[in-house]
């Protein structure tokens, strides 16, 4: 399947390739590729795809867990990588032949289309996304090099900030209130609500809330609610919190939409190439690298055949809808497309699996729900008349951010001892306790105190406590 191929020829195949982008009326940032061997793939898969990032123990651990599973031949290397930068940046395996890089190509254009347009990735600020990272970068490594503060205290902050760096607001569109704002909304929940029968009944009294309380409303940012109000921080420590937290926010995006993402770039390089015509033994193997991209993996779910098989069949709802499905969105429905471009737009997984999963979808997906039971897997429902909404709800409780846990900072001063008091929103799901206890240890670092966390642990209100002589929990009443 190899094929000699120079950087001109390359050429010539993207800008075919852009051609029917614009056909197809996708909207893209301009795109800059960069071709480079495994070595270099590796790095950048260490680093999140980021050229340039701050130096970490733990990326060196990624780089080296990575180059072992590839050289013994565990794992392989991505087609190619996608940063959300304007201009766009794509890395291309140097060694792959030339109809690979083409669909990988294509598949570029799908996820710069997708990251250019869906909200979710409006508060990612693109145009900064190659100078933020390598401006942390920089910032890093001169704390490393201060003696006064060196590579140890640097690594030890960092270990704890990364630990909880997703514990953060998830829906980056809603703007967060004001200090201000806050007050104001504390105010107007303790007024008693209006009563148009307030003569014959008992009036409510008013309590006075506590304007002193810190958070006033539970805050879900921790790495900023601790940079802001751990007074004992150097602005070196709330630097480098700041950097984590904004680092976090930069992902959170792409967690979020990963089936969408995925699904949106393989449909698009998929229509690309079936209209590019590609000479005989090109489409043949075209053929098996699209196939090997979208089978269903059989640990678990594979994105691209998800999200592939959601968009084909919600623009054929729309072009070529059943007599029951053309009743139900009317006569004056959009076409396919127009329907693809609106939903990629306003649409996180969690939403587009809500809205577009059908019952029927998911028994021709083949999709289950099961549980652990010793060393066992047993499968527990399956997508029947009777299962299939339990089946949807199990995977909507474990796509994008859901699989992580939902924690916010309730008080900054519980009982007046300056305990960290947290609050876990079960889902029931009961969190593992061996990961609660080292999340809280870190916690205790950066907050330089005591940390309690409220939470549900076998079905009774628990609180998990860590203290300068370590863990502990007790149930609450």
């Amino acid at each position: 399947m190899a094929t000699v191929y120079d950087i001109k020829v390359l050429g010539e195949w993207d800008a075919r390739i852009r051609e029917q982008v614009q056909a197809f009326g996708l909207d893209c940032f301009p795109q800059e590729f960069e071709l480079c061997d495994h070595n270099q793939m590796l790095g950048y898969m260490a680093y999140s795809g980021m050229p340039s990032h701050y130096p970490h123990w733990s990326y060196g651990k990624a780089y080296e867990k990575l180059k072992t599973l590839y050289d013994y031949g565990v794992s392989g290397l991505p087609y190619e990588m996608v940063i959300n930068a304007n201009p766009a940046l794509a890395y291309l395996m140097r060694d792959n032949s030339l109809l690979l890089q083409i669909l990988t190509i294509a598949h570029v254009y799908g996820h710069n289309d997708f990251f250019k347009n869906n909200f979710n990735f409006r508060s990612t600020r693109p145009e900064f996304t190659l100078g933020s990272f390598k401006a942390h970068g920089s910032r890093v490594r001169a704390y490393i090099e201060d003696p006064s503060i060196g590579i140890e205290r640097v690594e030890h902050l960092l270990d704890a900030a990364h630990a909880v760096s997703l514990q953060c607001r998830r829906n980056l569109a809603v703007r967060k209130r004001t200090a201000e704002e806050e007050r104001q909304q504390v105010l107007e929940a303790a007024q008693p609500p209006d009563d148009p029968f307030q003569s014959i009944h008992r009036r409510r009294a008013y309590v006075e809330p506590d304007l002193r309380r810190v958070p006033l409303v539970p805050d879900a940012d921790l790495l900023l609610f601790i940079r802001d109000h751990n007074r004992y921080l150097g602005d070196w420590e709330k630097d480098l919190l700041t950097i984590v937290h904004e680092e976090a926010q930069y992902f959170i995006p792409q967690i979020e939409t990963k089936i969408m993402n995925e699904g949106w770039a393989t449909y698009w390089h998929k229509r690309i190439l079936d209209n590019l015509r590609l000479p005989a033994e090109m489409q043949l193997e075209f053929i098996v690298r699209h196939n090997q991209v979208v089978r269903p993996f059989p640990q678990g779910l594979n994105p691209y055949h998800v999200g592939l098989r959601l968009w084909e069949d919600l623009r054929r709802r729309y072009d070529e809808p059943t007599s029951e499905e053309a009743e139900a969105l009317g006569p004056t429905r959009p076409t396919g497309t127009q329907q693809l471009f609106e939903v990629r737009e306003a649409d996180r997984d969690v939403s587009f699996l809500r809205r577009h999963l059908t019952e029927t979808l998911m028994r021709e997906l083949h999709l289950f729900a099961y549980e652990p039971k010793g060393e066992d897997i047993v499968i527990t429902k399956v997508p029947d008349k009777d299962g299939w909404r339990d089946v949807k709800e199990t995977l909507l409780k474990n796509v994008g951010m859901r699989g992580i846990p939902v924690i916010h900072v309730q008080d900054a001063d519980y009982n007046h001892t300056r305990t960290l008091y947290l609050v876990h929103a079960h889902d029931g799901r009961d969190l593992h306790l061996e990961y609660a206890e080292k999340t809280l240890s870190y916690l205790h670092r950066l907050w330089q105190h005591d940390v309690a966390l409220e939470t549900v642990v076998n079905g009774r209100r628990s609180l998990l406590v860590f203290t300068d002589r370590g863990f502990s929990s007790k149930a609450l009443k």
